[in-house]
């Protein structure tokens, strides 16, 4: 365990809680390649500050990396229209790019009958 998440850890442990501390950990845990630990933390972020476009946009980038691509549009779908409400457009052209991904994602598990037209 990274020394940066056993701080977050144990500022959680001690009982503090924010949505800005579920993220820091959600992120440091996503970037330590834990990315299944870091969903639930994310999740609780947005939880607690549903306008978080931080949060929404590493959730869905984490989704799509674990191969979740309904989640991940979901997630995407909520996140561009909070980020544009805010007027955070960097985070909602990057959520439309995970959604893409997530769309080429949930294509290749529909299998090759999705009408592609393979020979």
């Amino acid at each position: 365990m990274s020394d940066m998440i056993e701080r977050f850890q144990n500022m959680l442990d001690g009982g503090q809680d924010s949505a800005m501390l579920r993220f820091s950990l959600g992120n440091a845990l996503a970037t330590d390649g834990q990315l299944e630990a870091a969903v639930p933390h994310l999740e609780r972020a947005l939880e607690l500050d549903g306008g978080y476009s931080a949060a929404w946009k590493l959730l869905a980038k984490t989704l799509v990396q674990l191969e979740r691509p309904e989640a991940a549009l979901s997630t995407c779908e909520r996140g561009i229209r909070v980020a544009t409400e805010k007027g955070d457009l960097q985070a909602a052209k990057e959520m439309e790019v995970f959604a893409k991904r997530a769309r080429k994602q949930q294509a290749a598990m529909d299998g090759p009958g999705d009408g592609s037209g393979g020979a």
